[in-house]
């Protein structure tokens, strides 16, 4: 970032007239995706020896957990103990970041953004900064993203999420000429993101639809999506993205937990960090003794065998086929509280 720019300069005339960043350290290829073997070779980030992965064609390593920063995360009752947990995370080596925009707690006022804010005025180069934009008016996803980027004490992202995708229709009003997508590659171009992504828990043919714009960097969707009975939504979605060279991300893998009973937090990680195809998977947080369960589980990392796969695709059959699943449900949000 030119130097010479304020936080508030920055945003302002990003959003007026488009000026190009001058002075950026972000080395581009010529389709403006970075060269991958140089992030590669020379990593920016400490994963302190956890196991790592490539979010696909953006070359970043990563570890394969990132810590996802919704309503777990805002449960935290104190900010010290909030602040606590991801500065322990992030000097063990979990540096993927992963929040929202519309993450805060209605009964507490806190909001995840904020909280984070605090550490990342501080650590930013230490951090992979992944936040999602829920507006589908252009100038209100403006305002949220300035503001997102106000509460977070950055002037830039390394990934901007679409937030929600629901459904085709919701697909067709954001990819439409002057739509959200325009306004997330403009602000790829200028340098406000690195990347731009998408988000979704339910409609495979929407997200779907988002892979086939070619325009992402990478996807999070929920684990869920898989019904034999219907369509193997997993089995559309990841080749369709890797296909792309699309860095592929999965969420709401301990949910199961919630509507399948005797079921172990421990082995739904392992279960999906077996599955072939996603370069990671966000999972929520809210001490530091959950944040050391996930360490070792990284650490000491043994992937299921296939018949191991299998067995355990077969008790995870409520989940897949979306019973009790409140996410499913039109006009869910992930990450609110109250």
């Amino acid at each position: 970032m030119n130097k010479e720019y304020s936080r508030r300069k920055f945003i302002k005339s990003t959003f007026a007239a488009g000026v190009t960043i001058a002075g950026s350290q972000i080395a581009f290829s010529k389709d403006n995706y970075p060269i991958a073997a140089g992030e590669i070779s020379s990593n920016q980030y400490d994963p302190k020896g956890l196991p790592t992965s490539v979010l696909g064609k953006t070359g970043v390593v990563i570890p394969k957990i990132a810590i996802g920063l919704g309503s777990r995360f805002l449960n935290i009752a104190s900010l010290d103990e909030a602040l606590e947990m991801c500065n322990y995370a992030l000097d063990n080596g979990l540096y993927y970041w992963d929040t929202a925009h519309s993450y805060i707690n209605n009964e507490t006022g806190a909001i995840s953004e904020e909280r984070l804010g605090h550490i990342v005025k501080n650590r930013r180069k230490e951090i992979f900064l992944s936040t999602k934009i829920a507006a589908r008016d252009i100038e209100e996803a403006k305002k949220q993203i300035e503001l997102s980027l106000k509460r977070l004490q950055t002037d830039h992202l390394d990934m901007m999420k679409i937030h929600a995708v629901e459904s085709p229709e919701d697909v067709t009003n954001i990819c439409k000429k002057g739509g959200v997508l325009d306004l997330f590659s403009k602000m790829k171009e200028e340098g406000v993101t690195r990347f731009i992504g998408f988000s979704g828990h339910g409609n495979a043919i929407a997200l779907k639809s988002m892979v086939d714009t070619r325009r992402f960097d990478s996807m999070l969707f929920a684990m869920n999506h898989y019904d034999a009975d219907k369509e193997n939504r997993q089995g559309t979605l990841i080749p369709a993205a890797k296909g792309q060279g699309m860095g592929i991300m999965l969420m709401k893998t301990i949910r199961p937990k919630e509507t399948i009973q005797g079921i172990n937090a421990k082995e739904l990680v392992r279960y999906a960090l077996s599955l072939e195809g996603p370069s990671g998977i966000a999972v929520g947080m809210d001490s530091k003794q959950v944040v050391d369960s996930n360490l070792n589980m990284l650490r000491n990392f043994q992937p299921m065998s296939p018949d191991e796969m299998q067995k355990f695709a077969v008790v995870l059959l409520p989940f897949f086929r979306h019973e009790n699943l409140e996410w499913m449900n039109p006009g869910y949000r992930d990450g609110n509280v109250g």
